[in-house]
């Protein structure tokens, strides 16, 4: 039997898909601030956060048609444009010279800045993320948190390619198990 959140995601995307607008402002109150807070935390501005989150959800407008329900959850597909949309903005503000890409340091202590909104904190993604162990910590922190691609990080880090794919792979594969064994309790 399909859960209640299932059918509704369901029935959204049907409408999304069918072009009606009061469907995308829904998802647009529903959403945003969770994806505005994934993308502030890539960018750290507002003005380029905000310029992101528009691009985003014009992203996400035109290609509703492309989204697969059963390959994964609207969400996740959302944050993956969102995240994806951020990290151009940032290496196309990098090759203009405008911005520079955030130190381990620097995020950390930065990314307190933006309160008002919701971010990946109050999903409690950071929290399942802590549980990990240091190593595999600081590769998720830099590739979803910091907007790094794998070889940005393997660069900041001096450690190879390799490892830092293996560490995101492991990283994730853990992320799954805890995740898991969480919704078996709720």
């Amino acid at each position: 039997m399909e859960a209640k959140e299932d059918i509704e995601q369901k029935e959204l995307v049907k409408q999304l898909k069918n072009g009606d607008k009061k469907s995308f402002d829904l998802l647009y109150t529903n959403y945003s601030s969770a994806l505005y807070g994934v993308v502030y935390r890539i960018l750290q501005t507002e003005d380029a956060a905000t310029d992101v989150m528009q691009e985003t959800f014009v992203k996400i407008w035109k290609k509703i048609d492309s989204f697969d329900e059963n390959k994964g959850r609207l969400y996740t597909w959302m944050l993956n444009i969102a995240r994806n949309t951020a990290i151009d903005k940032v290496r196309k503000l990098k090759r203009e010279g405008r911005v520079e890409i955030q130190t381990f340091e620097n995020f950390v202590s930065n990314s307190t800045i933006h309160q008002t909104s919701m971010s990946v904190d109050h999903l409690g993604v950071k929290e399942v993320v802590e549980q990990l162990d240091e190593e595999y910590k600081i590769i998720i922190d830099y590739l979803y948190f910091g907007g790094y691609t794998q070889q940005e990080v393997s660069d900041e880090l001096d450690i190879p390619l390799g490892t830092v794919k293996t560490r995101a792979r492991t990283a994730m594969k853990k992320l799954r198990k805890i995740l898991t064994n969480f919704i078996f309790w709720i």
